[in-house]
């Protein structure tokens, strides 16, 4: 089973994404068959479809790398990370080395672990375009020395990974890292707003207004008195996908062509990017993730309309660190449909459920993710199908 986690640079925006797999090792996965099948993935619909414009860092083995399942894959945006061998005989590491520099040959990318930098492995370190330094297993003193070295010695950019804390992430900063990786990115410290900014109240009355089916008119009054979220909107609605025949120019085109419903869709997606000061820009990024993905999993067995509403949830399960306030201040301040709140602030229903499955996309919870799985009764090739869907499409959102 495929899971993510998101790599940031130094303004704490996406660049990346590194898929790994979830295997458990009594299961019929192995983690070789887990990545033949993003390779498969991605050769069948293409790199760009799938994944965007970002990096896809893909956690290999050396056995996947041996087979053919490369062929059709293109390299560009592909980063295949290298493991170790778990011991450093110079035979083995020599072995593999025709392997490694054919793949960078044909232009992938390729990034290796911390050990990389060790004697035993001199012959991998000129292949390396990235080294990622395992937070979990060095000490801060160790985490400068390789620094340093890698300065010396390679043209390799490097990322830290396993990142849990602020003082962590402030470390490697300060050591001149660029590159970051850590479940800490996406539930960082809430940052508290002592007000919503006048976009963001803006944007709360609207959905408000939109739920409430209030008449076109009122809804335009309040655009008119916000320029830039009149302007932000209509550049959602036609850049997002949505196969309009016309461009959309006013709101009320907007309405007559979408409906109410369809709006307040779009409405909830400009709240990822007007987030509180301080907020990184990778939470508004993994609310949209999370959006679309419900949303693509909800149509397997739900009504359209439900699907809808499974993608406004996927969005507002972020609320708390898009306004900088507790999630159940956030929700309180909005009129929601039957069942968001259940599934926000308790993980109720058919919903909760989903934002279970699609939060533990995100993190190790390999528990979470089963029950939910099981309980939803979506296989591995439909949530990992998903899965990359739903990058794609932020990604596509995100440069639009």
């Amino acid at each position: 089973m495929i899971a993510r986690q998101a790599i940031m640079n130094g303004q704490q925006a996406v660049v990346g994404y590194e898929l790994f797999n979830r295997s458990r090792s009594h299961g019929a996965h192995t983690a070789a068959s887990d990545v033949i099948l993003v390779f498969t993935a991605l050769s069948h619909a293409g790199t760009e479809e799938l994944v965007g414009k970002m990096l896809i860092f893909v956690n290999c083995t050396h056995e996947s790398l041996a087979g053919g399942h490369l062929e059709l894959v293109n390299p560009d945006k592909v980063v295949l990370e290298i493991p170790a061998l778990g011991h450093t005989a110079n035979h083995e590491v020599a072995a593999r080395l025709p392997i490694l520099a054919g793949l960078r040959a044909r232009g992938f990318h390729l990034a290796f672990t911390h050990t990389v930098l060790e004697s035993a492995y001199a012959p991998w370190l000129p292949l390396a375009d990235y080294i990622k330094l395992d937070l979990s297993v060095l000490a801060p003193d160790q985490v400068a020395v390789l620094i340093n070295y890698a300065g010396r010695h390679s043209q390799a950019e490097l990322i830290a990974e396993k990142i849990e804390t602020a003082q962590q992430y402030d470390m490697v900063s300060s050591l001149g890292v660029q590159l970051f990786q850590g479940y800490w990115f996406s539930r960082p410290a809430l940052i508290e707003a002592k007000l919503l900014t006048p976009t963001q109240a803006s944007i709360v009355q609207l959905l408000n207004l939109v739920r409430s089916q209030a008449s076109t008119a009122e809804i335009e009054e309040v655009l008119k008195k916000d320029a830039g979220l009149a302007f932000n909107l209509m550049r959602l609605i036609n850049s997002a996908g949505l196969g309009l025949a016309h461009e959309v120019t006013s709101f009320r085109q907007a309405v007559l062509l979408l409906g109410l419903k369809k709006l307040f869709r779009w409405a909830a997606l400009l709240l990822t990017a007007m987030r509180s000061g301080g907020t990184p820009p990778a939470v508004g990024q993994t609310a949209v993730v999370r959006g679309r993905l419900m949303e693509l999993l909800a149509q397997e067995f739900l009504p359209p309309e439900e699907a809808d509403k499974a993608f406004v949830i996927g969005i507002f399960s972020m609320l708390d660190q898009m306004l900088g306030m507790p999630l159940a201040s956030a929700v309180g301040l909005l009129h929601m449909p039957d069942g968001v709140d259940d599934a926000l602030l308790h993980r109720q229903g058919v919903f909760g459920e989903l934002l279970t499955l699609v939060e533990a996309c995100e993190t190790s919870n390999d528990s979470a993710f089963d029950h939910a799985a099981q309980s939803l009764k979506l296989s591995n090739q439909q949530i990992n199908w998903a899965h990359l869907q739903a990058l794609a499409w932020a990604d596509q959102l995100a440069h639009s």
